[in-house]
């Protein structure tokens, strides 16, 4: 069963120092424009939430407390689930906001083939992103903390994700058009929240299933990062953090160096083809030409998800080789590339 959970005394560093939990989150929300129209809170009933929640309520301006709108996703994963949709729901209640629910039906939904864990993620996420769009809200603020960062750093890491992979999630992406999800929490820990419910005497709901390690994300939490913190490496959420901002920080230079030199040496015919100059590329290292190719799929709008590694290093092959022996490559998505002289490269996309 669920329970209501409270925080022992011991203070985060976000909460005793400057500048606090409430003035940390407010530092990391849009500085303009966020309260002129509806911002949803995402509310699990979990601490991490549940801080977001109140801190938010004592952000949000006086004139403008209306716009802020409790949502939470009712997950027919576990037996607490109605339990914790009330504790919910009586917060908002005495914080004075407006609330909505659903509940999600992850166990009978169509398997894509993303597990239980990605099935309730995007049923979420779409809800989430149909009631902004009917509210007409321009903003979905999640709890995620520093310590959901490293999870999901840890978690891509050993899935064998890219330079972009390893940077972790943004503070702020489009959720769908008009709508974006912002994390103002990725610099917050779970101690940090905690402890500030501690000092206000706010108690949340206990998930059970977050201990079960036979999911991946709980695994890592218990089984990997806390025992390396209780272990040799008391730092490694930490650690791990700063490893995906350097990630990102790299990962972004390149992207922008790969958006330069497809700008500079492509072209469009008439016809929407695109024509790639093969010369102003050959010399450059096989990696970032792979990432203009990367640059080039983006930029067009062309299908991403089939494309692999091993897909884009065949078409920086077809500009690095002198003579290359593949003049011709149909990639995932009917684009259609094909090389038509030694300095000349020209992709479409068959309708």
């Amino acid at each position: 069963m669920g329970s209501t959970g409270r925080a022992n005394r011991q203070m985060g560093s976000a909460v005793d120092g400057r500048p606090g939990f409430v003035a940390s989150l407010r530092a990391a929300l849009p500085v303009e424009g966020l309260w002129t129209m509806p911002v949803v809170a995402a509310v699990s009933g979990g601490a991490d939430s549940v801080a977001l929640l109140v801190a938010l309520r004592r952000i949000v301006p006086s004139d403008s407390e209306r716009r802020l709108i409790v949502v939470h996703a009712e997950h027919d994963l576990r037996s607490t689930a109605a339990a914790d949709r009330d504790f919910v729901a009586r917060l908002a209640d005495r914080l004075g906001l407006a609330m909505i629910w659903r509940q999600l039906c992850v166990r009978n939904s169509d398997d894509l083939g993303e597990g239980i864990e990605g099935r309730a993620r995007r049923l979420r996420y779409e809800f989430l992103a149909e009631v902004a769009a009917e509210l007409g809200a321009r903003h979905v603020v999640v709890a995620h903390t520093a310590d959901d960062q490293a999870e999901t750093i840890l978690h891509r890491m050993l899935r064998g994700t890219g330079l972009a992979g390893l940077g972790g999630m943004t503070a702020a992406r489009p959720l769908s058009p008009g709508v974006s999800l912002l994390r103002p929490m990725l610099r917050l820990s779970r101690a940090d929240a905690r402890a500030f419910l501690s000092v206000i005497g706010q108690d949340w709901r206990e998930d059970p299933t977050n201990a079960d390690t036979r999911h991946a994300r709980n695994f890592l939490r218990h089984e990997v990062i806390t025992r390396c913190e209780n272990g040799p490496f008391p730092a490694a959420t930490a650690a791990l953090v700063r490893l995906g901002h350097q990630a990102a920080v790299v990962a972004a230079a390149i992207r922008s160096a790969a958006e330069h030199l497809l700008e500079s040496c492509s072209c469009r015919h008439a016809d929407g083809s695109i024509v790639l100059r093969i010369n102003e590329l050959s010399g450059l290292d096989a990696h970032l030409i792979a990432e203009v190719f990367v640059a080039l799929w983006r930029r067009e709008g062309w299908p991403q998800r089939d494309m692999t590694a091993k897909h884009y290093a065949a078409l920086a092959e077809m500009v690095t080789a002198e003579h290359a022996m593949q003049t011709a490559f149909d990639a995932p998505g009917r684009v259609a590339v094909r090389r038509l002289s030694d300095n000349q490269l020209t992709l479409a996309r068959n309708a």
